[in-house]
C-alpha cells in the first residue's frame, strides 16, 4: 500500500474523509480518545469530524460526567468516555510505572503504595491540584522532591480533572479525584490487548505492531497481533513493513476526494503511527512542531499541508501554507474555515487570510 492509498484509510477510520452524525461520546469512544494537552483540541478535533456537532455536545457530556479528562496514553492528557477511563488507564499501566523511573532520585525513601493510599484519600475527600498534593505528600516525605511526589500519584493512581476545567467558554484550575470516585463506580479489569488492538485497527489501520506501540506508549504488542492474524488481513507499506487491517474495514481508493481540515494541536492523526509520512509528506517533518509545541494543523488533499492560528484580539483566522495552493483549493479552505468558525465561535466575527510559515522545514 502507497502512502496515498493509506492516507484515504486512516483518513476514511478518522472521520475526516466525510463528516458523520455521531454524537460526541460515540465518536470519543470510537476514535479511542482525543488528545487534550489543553482544553480546546477535543472540541477542534470533533468539530472537523461531525455534522452537526455543537461545543455543547462535547461540554454537556462531559458536564454529566460520562467523558473524562484523564493521563492515558503516551503519558499525555486524553478525553475518554467514562468506560474507557476505566478500562484504557489500567491498560497502559505498565507504562506508567516506567515513567516513574524517571523520577526515582527524588522518590528515594518513598513508599509508592503507601503514597497511592494517602493521595487516594487527599483527592476523594476533597478535588486537590497539583500543588495541594505535593505540599500534603510533603508532610509524609520532607526530604523528597515535592514534583516527583506528585508525579508518582498521577502515575499510580487514574486522577480525572474534575469540571470546570475542560468545559467549553469556562475556565477552572486543574483539580484532580480518582476516575472510580468522579464516576461512582470502580476500575474495570485492563481489557486484553488483543481487543484493543482491534479497535486501534479501527480507528487508526492499517497498521504495523511498531504503529499501535507509538500510538499507546506501551511496547511487547506482537503477541496480541499474532494471535490476531487469522482474523486480520496484511499488507505491506513502501518500506516493506507488515500492515494489520480489520478484514471489512473501509479502504478507499487512492484518488478518493479528501476535503481540507483544520486540526487542533496534538491531534492523534499525527501521532499515532510510527511512521508518519501517510498524513505527513516528507518534506514537511518538524513542520508541526517547535520545541516541545505543537501548532494546529492543516490538511489538504488528506495530507499536511500548513498552519492556522486565530488572532482572537484582532478577529482573523490566519492559514500559512507549506506551498502554493491553487485557486480551488483556497476557495475550499475559506469555506472549511468558515464552517469551522461558525460551528465554535458563532456570534463572533473573523476574517480569515492567508500568510506565510518561516522556520526550517526538517529540525
Amino acid at each position: 500500500m502507497d502512502a496515498r492509498t493509506l492516507n484515504r484509510a486512516t483518513l476514511h477510520r478518522q472521520l475526516l474523509l466525510h463528516r458523520t452524525p455521531l454524537p460526541a461520546d460515540a465518536a470519543t469512544s470510537h476514535l479511542l480518545g482525543l488528545q487534550a494537552q489543553n482544553v480546546k483540541p477535543p472540541y477542534y478535533a470533533l468539530a472537523a469530524r461531525l455534522d452537526g456537532f455543537t461545543p455543547e455536545a462535547l461540554s454537556g457530556a462531559m458536564a454529566e460526567r460520562e467523558v473524562v479528562r484523564i493521563v492515558t496514553l503516551r503519558s499525555t492528557i486524553h478525553t475518554h468516555t467514562a468506560d474507557d477511563a476505566l478500562t484504557l488507564r489500567p491498560l497502559v499501566q505498565a507504562a506508567r510505572d516506567r515513567e516513574l523511573g524517571n523520577f526515582r532520585k527524588g522518590l528515594v525513601g518513598v513508599d509508592l503504595d503507601r503514597l497511592a493510599v494517602l493521595a487516594r484519600e487527599l483527592v476523594e475527600a476533597e478535588p486537590r491540584t497539583m500543588k495541594e498534593l505535593r505540599e500534603a505528600l510533603l508532610v509524609e516525605w520532607p526530604d523528597a522532591d515535592p514534583q516527583a511526589l506528585a508525579i508518582a500519584a498521577r502515575c499510580k493512581l487514574p486522577l480525572v480533572q474534575v469540571t470546570p476545567r475542560g468545559l467549553w467558554g469556562q475556565s477552572g484550575q486543574v483539580a484532580l479525584t480518582t476516575a472510580e470516585h468522579w464516576l461512582g463506580r470502580p476500575a474495570e479489569p485492563a481489557p486484553a490487548s488483543d481487543a484493543t488492538v482491534l479497535r486501534y485497527l479501527a480507528a487508526f489501520g492499517p497498521a504495523s505492531v511498531k504503529d499501535m506501540q507509538t500510538w499507546a506508549g506501551l511496547t511487547r504488542l506482537r503477541e496480541a497481533f499474532e494471535r490476531l492474524r487469522p482474523r486480520l488481513v496484511t499488507f505491506y507499506d513502501s518500506n516493506g513493513v507488515e500492515l494489520f487491517d480489520l478484514p471489512d474495514a473501509p479502504r478507499p481508493a487512492a484518488d478518493t476526494p479528501a476535503p481540507p481540515r483544520f486540526l487542533p494541536e496534538f491531534d492523534n492523526l499525527l501521532l499515532s503511527h510510527a511512521d508518519r509520512t501517510r498524513v505527513v509528506p516528507a518534506e514537511y517533518r518538524g513542520r508541526a512542531w517547535q520545541g516541545n509545541v505543537a501548532h494546529r494543523t492543516l490538511l489538504v488533499d488528506g495530507f499536511l499541508a500548513g498552519l492556522w492560528k486565530l488572532d482572537e484580539a484582532n478577529g482573523h483566522l490566519v492559514i500559512e501554507p507549506f506551498g502554493q495552493l491553487t485557486k480551488a483549493q483556497r476557495s475550499e479552505i475559506v469555506a472549511e474555515g468558515a464552517l469551522m468558525l461558525d460551528t465554535l465561535h458563532k456570534g463572533t466575527s473573523y476574517d480569515i487570510r492567508f500568510g506565510t510559515v518561516v522556520g526550517p522545514q526538517n529540525p
